[in-house]
């Protein structure tokens, strides 16, 4: 990793989550789904985003802090591009408060992310949005980001995550 960066922009500080923020990345992660309507689908607790975000760096995650509070986050992990043969970096998530929008801080973590992945050699910075998500929709198109509408996403989750992992042709196959 390249350092500490931080940014910084009239009261408000990015820097990157430390483990005993697991509580506050936890609660803004609720808030989040709230604000998308997927609260039911949270399943994360505060050890296992110490566990898979600390301890194995499985993502790295931000925060945005207002005049001290944490008022917004980022979740990102690298990718890889078979096409560029360079990694990239791919947004989980991205959430500002809502009574704190249109003051910038949403577009300063993108650009934080993006000068991340212009300094770690990334050719990519991608992520997702819900088609209902107009607002987020033109912030991200006012940025430059064009939607990738000829791909479709596709996941394989509980049940069916099992059963294709437990197949009897994988079954031997050896422990990463």
């Amino acid at each position: 990793m390249l350092g500490k960066p931080k940014a910084k922009a009239d009261d408000f500080t990015i820097r990157f989550a430390e483990e005993k923020d697991a509580s506050t990345l936890l609660s803004l992660i609720k808030e989040l789904a709230q604000y998308e309507k997927l609260l039911p689908e949270v399943e994360a607790t505060e050890q296992v985003l110490r566990q898979t975000i600390f301890h194995r760096k499985a993502a790295e995650a931000l925060i945005g802090e207002y005049k001290g509070d944490a008022v917004a986050y980022a979740i990102f992990y690298q990718n890889f591009s078979s096409f560029t043969a360079r990694p990239g970096i791919f947004v989980e998530d991205i959430y500002v408060k809502p009574n704190l929008r249109r003051l910038g801080f949403g577009k300063l973590l993108f650009m934080f992310i993006a000068n991340l992945a212009v300094k770690r050699g990334c050719a990519r910075l991608e992520w997702t949005c819900l088609d209902w998500n107009a607002p987020s929709i033109a912030f991200y198109e006012k940025m430059g980001a064009q939607a990738m509408t000829e791909w479709t996403l596709y996941r394989l989750a509980g049940d069916n995550l099992e059963k294709n992992a437990n197949s009897k042709s994988v079954k031997d196959s050896p422990d990463p």
